[in-house]
């Protein structure tokens, strides 16, 4: 297998925890969560953000369209940083090895234009990629194979000189429709073994 020339990184579940579920456990029991969740489609309010939707506009919009779950929902924006918390250590040391060996390293990521600009000033990494790119400035969202295109004619690597990790295997999927290397992300631990054999961190350098 081609060695990659450059290494892409999803954010969500690979360098940032996101488990909007768990935040909403912690601030209001599981059973009121499953109550917000059912009466609510929170997951589509934020895919609405990912592709484009105003950060703040969106959530609040939501919020006044069910008044009875306002406060909660508002949560979403006002507390965002504790739904995309805490970061994977181990993958951010990973990033910063390979750039450090001079590997050009990607971001993309289903991600709002103006909630990846509040983020980066929460996460010091997220201004450390060579590309980002971010579907909410894209106007469009993984899985669309239009996605994968758009990145091949930014950066003008070939796809089978890709390596992307993505923590959802629909993501997955359609990278290697397009003749790009793929890792499913289940870990940090797992990822850094892949590093490793694709040739581009040696072991101790794919240790956290």
């Amino acid at each position: 297998m081609q060695t990659p020339e450059a290494v892409i990184f999803d954010i969500g579940n690979v360098l940032i925890e996101w488990q909007p579920e768990r935040y909403y456990d912690a601030r209001i029991g599981e059973a009121r969560r499953r109550a917000l969740f059912a009466a609510v489609d929170l997951h589509s309010m934020n895919e609405r953000v990912d592709a484009g939707g105003l950060f703040r506009e969106t959530i609040y919009d939501t919020a006044d369209q069910h008044p009875e779950w306002a406060t909660e929902i508002r949560w979403w924006y006002d507390h965002w940083i504790g739904l995309a918390s805490p970061r994977i250590e181990h993958s951010i040391t990973l990033l910063r090895r390979l750039r450090a060996k001079g590997i050009p390293v990607f971001a993309l990521t289903n991600f709002g234009d103006d909630a990846f600009a509040y983020a980066q000033t929460q996460y010091d990494f997220l201004g450390e990629f060579d590309r980002a790119y971010v579907s909410g400035r894209m106007r469009i969202t993984k899985p669309a194979p239009a996605i994968y295109a758009m990145v091949e004619a930014d950066c003008g690597i070939a796809p089978q000189a890709l390596l992307f990790a993505d923590d959802r295997a629909e993501n997955i999927d359609a990278a290697a429709a397009r003749g790009w290397q793929t890792h499913l992300f289940t870990g940090p631990e797992d990822w850094a073994t892949r590093l490793h054999q694709a040739g581009l961190l040696t072991q101790t350098e794919a240790m956290p």
